[in-house]
């Protein structure tokens, strides 16, 4: 497949999360996916971790920024924003939803194969992340070596 296929694979996958078309799962990602980031195999468990995640956060958004194909792979920059308004599970605790809205850059790189997503890894700032939902503050000694531009991701 040509890199602009991949790339629109991937555009119609995002497509299909954002539209919470969950079902385009089977036409877009193999059966035996592999997810580098969360550490597991297969489509089902991949899916999984949208439903978890739109329960948390059920006006999650993602747009794309950027997109660059270089033979099987595919990277994705996104902006993605939410509110949480869901119980997040985090490693097994689950968090009550604190109504508060994130943004965050995310980059995503999936190897195509056959037309399908068939591996995939994620890059974003987990600190961000949880600093914007109040479960993470700065120390003292952080609060003064760091801007509140900079620690708010602006």
């Amino acid at each position: 497949m040509t890199g602009e296929e991949n790339k629109a694979i991937v555009r119609r996958f995002i497509e299909a999360y954002n539209t919470r078309n969950l079902d385009a799962f089977g036409v877009l990602v193999a059966p035996d996916y592999v997810d580098h980031t969360h550490q597991q195999e297969g489509r089902n468990k991949f899916r999984q971790l949208f439903e978890m995640a739109f329960k948390a956060f059920p006006d999650w958004h993602e747009a794309i920024e950027d997109i660059i194909a270089e033979g099987d792979r595919v990277w994705v920059r996104v902006n993605a924003t939410g509110t949480h308004t869901g119980e997040w599970n985090l490693s097994g605790v689950g968090l009550p939803p604190t109504g508060k809205k994130v943004s965050m850059m995310m980059v995503f790189i999936w190897r195509i194969e056959n037309g399908r997503l068939t591996e995939g890894w994620e890059v974003d700032s987990d600190l961000q992340f949880l600093r914007q939902l109040g479960i993470v503050e700065y120390t003292k000694k952080g609060e003064k070596i760091f801007r509140e531009d900079v620690r708010e991701g602006t």
